[in-house]
């Protein structure tokens, strides 16, 4: 691997803080998981992002990954406008009407039972996967399903840095619109 960063890291290198922050904002909405990634930079590798990435995930507290997890919408229901919440959760837009049901059903099961969205890595799972993940999920203690939320929010970091940084966008202008 070469140890020039490619020209999307190259940018999100030498943006400015507030760009940067911003664009690290529209990937995890965990202020302290942002912090640790803009205290590590400049990055040579996309691969060092990312491990600076699962590091700051791994040390992330109860109270950050509630951050992280409130910049997410349930599965089954994207924001409106988002074009990488709809992207991600593409799975269930084809789903019929009764999947649709049962995932909101299991969506606020879960909700009502941990407090917080189902939580998952949604990028390429069928909506018949992403409803027996739910189902499956819904019987976990709230320990269990706190580490299984830290691992998928990291799965979700790495498709979205990697979208970051492979993306020809400016920072500024991938996170114009965002709030810094």
């Amino acid at each position: 691997m070469s140890s020039n960063p490619t020209p999307g890291l190259a940018r999100f290198n030498a943006a400015s803080d507030r760009a940067a922050r911003a664009a690290l904002h529209e990937a995890c909405a965990s202020e302290a998981w942002g912090n640790h990634l803009l205290a590590h930079r400049p990055y040579a590798t996309t691969e060092a992002l990312y491990a600076a990435s699962d590091a700051a995930m791994a040390e992330l507290t109860a109270a950050d990954l509630a951050e992280a997890m409130a910049g997410h919408p349930p599965i089954g229901r994207p924001t409106p406008g988002d074009a990488t919440s709809s992207r991600e959760q593409r799975g269930m837009s084809d789903a019929d009407a009764d999947l649709k049901a049962e995932m909101l059903e299991l969506n606020l099961a879960y909700q009502e039972k941990f407090g917080h969205v189902f939580l998952i890595c949604a990028t390429g799972l069928t909506g018949e996967q992403l409803r027996d993940a739910a189902r499956n999920r819904v019987d976990n203690t709230p320990e269990q399903e706190r580490e299984i939320v830290r691992t998928e929010l990291g799965k979700i970091n790495r498709i979205r840095l990697g979208r970051l940084v492979e993306d020809a966008a400016d920072p500024a202008d991938a996170a114009e619109g965002a709030t810094p």
